[in-house]
């Protein structure tokens, strides 16, 4: 990745912590950044759109991307596979794009191993109990499935450690705010800035390695 100017971003969390909305208005925001769409084998759900939600593919495209090498991670969810393609990513950042990944703790760490510049986000609640609030508001899940989710929340945020950035969603507004803040500041590292702008550091006389 350090050959190329555009970055890698992994927005983490448990289920029911903001992700996804954080993640849709950030996008809104910032029209430069590039949302990896990840590829599953299960059929689309109503209103979904190839492309947009996911890429819906069979067993067998899938199988072959992965044996292919083509999935920086994949993982097999309640019998349907789910995986991350390469091509959009390494499109993305070596054309300058910063791309954005909204991924678990496990394809984050499988992403890592590929990208270790890779810049990790999680995202917390405020509290497990405004946790389990905003779940039952949701009005998506049924009480089992909510307290299976609080149950596996526990373990997932055990992993918040493994990221650079910890964001605590409790106002929207200013966990939004602290997102683009890490991105903007991102783009400035020295190892960004010093591929961005290669010919302006080496006029200047700025040697590429830190």
């Amino acid at each position: 990745m350090s050959e190329h100017p555009g970055n890698v971003f992994m927005v983490v969390a448990p289920s029911g912590a903001g992700k996804s909305s954080l993640v849709r208005a950030l996008l809104d925001s910032d029209k430069s950044l590039v949302l990896s769409v990840s590829c599953t084998t299960r059929a689309p759900r109503q209103g979904e759109v190839d492309g947009r939600e996911y890429r819906f593919i069979s067993v067998e495209q899938f199988e072959t991307l992965r044996r292919d090498h083509q999935l920086l991670e994949w993982a097999e969810v309640h019998g349907n596979f789910y995986g991350t393609p390469r091509d959009l990513i390494e499109q993305s950042t070596r054309a300058g794009k910063d791309v954005l990944l909204e991924i678990d703790w496990q394809g984050a760490r499988q992403v890592r191993q590929q990208y270790p510049q890779a810049i990790g986000i999680f995202i917390l609640p405020p509290s497990i109990e405004e946790l389990e609030n905003r779940l039952k508001a949701r009005g998506q899940d049924a009480p089992s499935v909510i307290a299976r989710r609080l149950l596996a929340a526990g373990g997932e945020i055990a992993h918040a450690p493994e990221c650079e950035y910890v964001i605590i969603n409790q106002e929207f507004s200013v966990a939004l705010a602290e997102l683009s803040q890490i991105i903007s500041a991102a783009r400035l590292r020295f190892s960004s800035q010093a591929v961005r702008h290669a010919p302006l550091f080496a006029q200047l006389g700025i040697p590429a390695a830190h």
